[in-house]
């Protein structure tokens, strides 16, 4: 596997841990950072009476449900329409233990394909050769160290070397209905120690555009590692994690310039010169204002 590689430090780096590899980071508390791509394009935003969230995009056709409160683990949902009244063109779904960065990168790649138009954001995989297409988004798991699995006809399955992280692709026909509302979809990706719990799950069905997909495998696979909290992690990821201690920078070395104007700023120092001095002999005219020689 491809080594990974520790950012440099920043002070807006909230947690006190790198892990790699990432997909056993396992997710933050909050949803905000994935709905930061589209809320900027100006999607409608509104909660309900449980604080589950929903961004709408200003033509209708796509929609993101950010739900804690939901029904099951599906935490995030994003579908998209042809027909705003009409069943979903394509449905993605990330559930409550997802790293979050996945969600983001998904999110920021739907950003662009819905400022680049309806034939990026709609397009679904070329309907004569979809295995073909689909490489594109399978192509960064191979290129970084990812193999192949139990070769099926109907499955292709990719998995990281330590077992921990995984891809399938189905093909053939799926019902359409059982991608949107199961695990049953063409894409469907995981990560975790096997026979634990936590363990994340993407989906992603049948026409979702492979670039969008694409922006989900190329994250789950990049080698950098992502902060975490550690004592937030939940002790099944941390055992099979690594976990680099997040220390802060070394205080700046002061430049010749740092030094000059301090010096500037400090108050003269004290000497013998500029002390006033008195003894029994000095002669009270020669005092300081406001004091009188010594007594007799």
């Amino acid at each position: 596997m491809t080594r990974s590689r520790v950012p440099p430090h920043d002070d807006t780096i909230d947690g006190d841990v790198y892990v790699t590899p990432r997909y056993l980071a396992g997710s933050i508390t909050i949803g905000d950072p994935a709905l930061e791509p589209l809320r900027a394009l100006g999607w409608e935003l509104h909660h309900d009476d449980l604080a589950n969230a929903y961004l709408t995009a200003p033509d209708r056709k796509v929609r993101l449900g950010f739900l804690p409160e939901g029904d099951d683990d599906g935490l995030w949902r994003i579908n998209a329409y042809h027909d705003r009244f009409g069943p979903p063109s394509w449905g993605v779904s990330f559930n409550d233990q997802c790293p979050t960065e996945f969600v983001t990168a998904f999110t920021t790649a739907l950003a662009q394909a819905y400022k680049d138009g309806p034939d990026h954001y709609l397009a679904p995989p070329d309907p004569t050769d979809p295995e073909r297409a689909a490489f594109a988004a399978v192509a960064p798991l191979i290129n970084r160290g990812w193999k192949t699995q139990h070769p099926r006809w109907d499955v292709l399955e990719l998995q990281t070397p330590d077992g921990m992280a995984g891809l399938e692709y189905t093909t053939g026909r799926l019902d359409p209905e059982k991608e949107l509302t199961t695990l049953q979809a063409r894409w469907y990706m995981w990560g975790g120690p096997k026979n634990s719990y936590p363990r994340w799950y993407a989906t992603a069905s049948t026409n979702t555009p492979v670039p969008l997909v694409k922006a989900i495998t190329l994250s789950v696979s990049d080698p950098a590692p992502l902060p975490r909290w550690k004592d937030y992690m939940p002790r099944s990821l941390r055992e099979h994690a690594q976990l680099t201690p997040i220390t802060p920078p070394p205080p700046p070395v002061p430049t010749p310039l740092d030094v000059q104007r301090t010096a500037a700023r400090r108050p003269p120092a004290l000497t013998t010169r500029n002390i006033p001095r008195w003894s029994t002999t000095t002669l009270p005219s020669a005092l300081p204002a406001g004091r009188s020689g010594p007594r007799r």
